[in-house]
C-alpha cells in the first residue's frame, strides 16, 4: 500500500470509528497554502526551461478537454441520474475542473516510482479552473429561478481571488523568475518536506470524506454510479488526448488524473455565489466523498498502469 493513502485511509477509519481527531480549521488551511505553492513554484521552475510554442497547443487542448467533460457531464447528470438541471449543472462544473489536492498526490506517487512527467501540468492545473465553472454557471442559469444570482464579473472575481488560483499562479511566477538556484534557501521547507506535509492534508481530507459516506444513501445508486464512472471514461479521454500530443507515460497518467479529478475548492466557492439555488450537498458528495477517494486509492495506480500499456 502507498503511504500516502495509508494517511487517508487512516482519517476515514477514524472518522467511521467515530473518533473525536480533528484538524483545526487554522491548520487545514495552512497545510493547503504551503501545498499549493509548493504545486506552484515546482511548475515555475520547470516551465522556464520551456518556451511558449512548446506549450500553447497542450494548453489550448486542455482547456478544450475540460469544457467538453463539464458539457458531457452536465448531459448525464440531467438525463440519467435525473437530478435537477440547475443541480446537474453545479455538479458537471466540479467534474469539468480539476482537483488540486488529487494533482499533488499523483505528482508525489509518479515521482515516488521514478517516472518523470512533463514540466507544463502545474500551468494546466491553473486553466483547468476556470473554464469548466464559467460553463456550469451558464447551463444552471437556464434552468434557474433564483432573481438574486450574481453576474458574471462576481464570478470571475470569485475565481480569480480564489486562494487555489492565486496560490498556483504566483507560485508559477516566482519559481519560473527565480529558478531553482533562487529558491535554494526555500527549498527545505517547500519541496523538502512536501510528501510530510501532503500526509497531513491527505488524513485531514480522509476525516472529510469519512463525514460524508453517511450522505450517500440520501442521493440515490445513480449518483454513486455516476462519480465512479465518470472519472473512469474522463481518464480515458485524457489519455487519448495525451498521445495525440505525444506526451510521455508520466505525462499520459497525468492528464488522465486531471481529467479525473473534481474541483472541492475553487467549484464550490464560485457556484455558492452564482448560483445559490443549488444544492452544494449533492455536488461535494460525489467529488469530495467518491471521486476524491477512488481516485486517490484505485484510480492513480490505474492511470499510470494503463499509461505503460498503451502503445
Amino acid at each position: 500500500m502507498d503511504l500516502l493513502l495509508a494517511f487517508f485511509l487512516f482519517g476515514v477509519i477514524a472518522r467511521a470509528l467515530r473518533s473525536e481527531l480533528a484538524f483545526p480549521p487554522a491548520l487545514h488551511d495552512s497545510l493547503s497554502i504551503v501545498l499549493l505553492l509548493t504545486i506552484g513554484l515546482k511548475g515555475g521552475v520547470e516551465l522556464a526551461a520551456q518556451s511558449l510554442a512548446e506549450v500553447w497547443l497542450p494548453a489550448l487542448c486542455v482547456v478544450a478537454m475540460g469544457c467538453a467533460l463539464t458539457g458531457i457531464a452536465y448531459l448525464v447528470l440531467s438525463t440519467w441520474v435525473r437530478l435537477p438541471k440547475v443541480d446537474a449543472a453545479a455538479v458537471a462544473a466540479h467534474y469539468g475542473s480539476v482537483s488540486v489536492g488529487t494533482f499533488a498526490v499523483a505528482s508525489a506517487s509518479l515521482a515516488a516510482k521514478g517516472v518523470p512527467f512533463e514540466p507544463s501540468f502545474s500551468l494546466f492545473v491553473v486553466l483547468l479552473e476556470a473554464p469548466a465553472i464559467f460553463i456550469g454557471v451558464a447551463l444552471a442559469r437556464r434552468g434557474a429561478r433564483s432573481e438574486t444570482r450574481s453576474g458574471f464579473g462576481a464570478v470571475a472575481q470569485e475565481i480569480l481571488r480564489g486562494k487555489s488560483l492565486v496560490l498556483l499562479v504566483g507560485g508559477l511566477a516566482i519559481g519560473w523568475g527565480f529558478g531553482a538556484d533562487g529558491l535554494a534557501p526555500i527549498t527545505p521547507l517547500f519541496f523538502g518536506g512536501f510528501k510530510g506535509l501532503l500526509a497531513l492534508f491527505l488524513l485531514d481530507m480522509g476525516l472529510v470524506c469519512g463525514d460524508r459516506l453517511s450522505s450517500l444513501r440520501r442521493h440515490g445508486a445513480r449518483l454513486v454510479v455516476f462519480a465512479v464512472a465518470m472519472p473512469l471514461f474522463a481518464a480515458g479521454l485524457g489519455m487519448a488526448l495525451a498521445k495525440l500530443l505525444g506526451f510521455s507515460v508520466g505525462g499520459t497518467a497525468m492528464l488522465a488524473t486531471l481529467a479525473a479529478s473534481a474541483s472541492y475548492i475553487a467549484a464550490p466557492a464560485a457556484l455558492r455565489i452564482a448560483v445559490p439555488e443549488a444544492n452544494p450537498t449533492l455536488s461535494l458528495t460525489a467529488a469530495l466523498g467518491i471521486t476524491f477517494p477512488f481516485n486517490i486509492a484505485i484510480g492513480i495506480p490505474l492511470y499510470l498502469e494503463v499509461a505503460r500499456q498503451l502503445p
